[in-house]
């Protein structure tokens, strides 16, 4: 059996970070509440310490302190990598999944989009690229904000060596929904969602669904810009 959030759970009620181009696009996205924000921008360690604890005050809820410093130190070691790999925005999520724990993450990062005329263009150069060095599932999709394009596979993480009982690296598979959504601007919107538990698959992924979404796109003005429109 499987133990779900309620529905408003997996419905995106909160408002993302803002994310700023040099021409002015601005991208805003929702994100479930069940998901909570890491701190990666976070400059002053204290604070970053505050913080963490508080997210994990609120995604284990009634944890013994053990479970809850371990998924702290998980946490606060991969902020570090995020914030070296560029990403502008992460989250994550503890549930379970009838007696598994299961967690996820959601991140965003900006990448430049290929040198080609137009978002359409992009989107299939995006495409190809992937097809030709990933060995997931790729497509062509259009979301409410415009044309995008989708990525679902498998990759090789690991842990490191000071959280396992042995002391060295564990390597474990993560499954991820990738999706790219070029701007005309030039930059791509990267998003993704990654989980290392095969029972919490499909109710991520439906998360991960509405997530993606909701993502909107505005001109400087404030204008909606829809990226499949005339001239994209």
């Amino acid at each position: 059996m499987t133990t779900k959030p309620e529905l408003s759970a997996l419905v995106p009620s909160q408002t993302g970070p803002t994310v700023l181009r040099a021409d002015n696009i601005h991208v805003r996205w929702v994100m479930p509440e069940v998901f909570h924000d890491l701190p990666i921008h976070e400059r002053d360690d204290d604070e970053a310490v505050r913080l963490l604890e508080e997210l994990v005050d609120k995604a284990l809820p009634g944890a013994e302190y053990e479970d809850k410093t371990a998924f702290g130190v998980v946490c606060a070691l991969g902020l570090g990598d995020l914030v070296a790999s560029g990403v502008e925005y992460a989250g994550i999520c503890v549930t379970a999944v009838g007696d598994i724990p299961c967690s996820a993450t959601v991140s965003v990062t900006l990448l430049d989009s290929p040198d080609v005329e137009g978002v359409s263009v992009a989107v299939r150069e995006i495409a190809s690229s992937l097809r030709r060095i990933e060995s997931g599932e790729v497509s062509e999709i259009e979301l409410p904000c415009g044309l995008a394009v989708s990525c679902i596979g498998t990759r090789r993480e690991k842990l490191p060596g000071e959280l396992t009982e042995s002391d060295e690296v564990l390597r474990f598979p993560t499954a991820y929904i990738r999706v790219y959504v070029p701007l005309p601007n030039g930059t791509t919107v990267v998003m993704e969602m990654a989980t290392p538990n095969t029972a919490g698959w499909d109710l991520f992924s439906t998360m991960f669904g509405n997530t993606v979404s909701s993502i909107r796109l505005f001109n400087a003005d404030s204008s909606p810009l829809i990226t499949s429109g005339v001239g994209a």
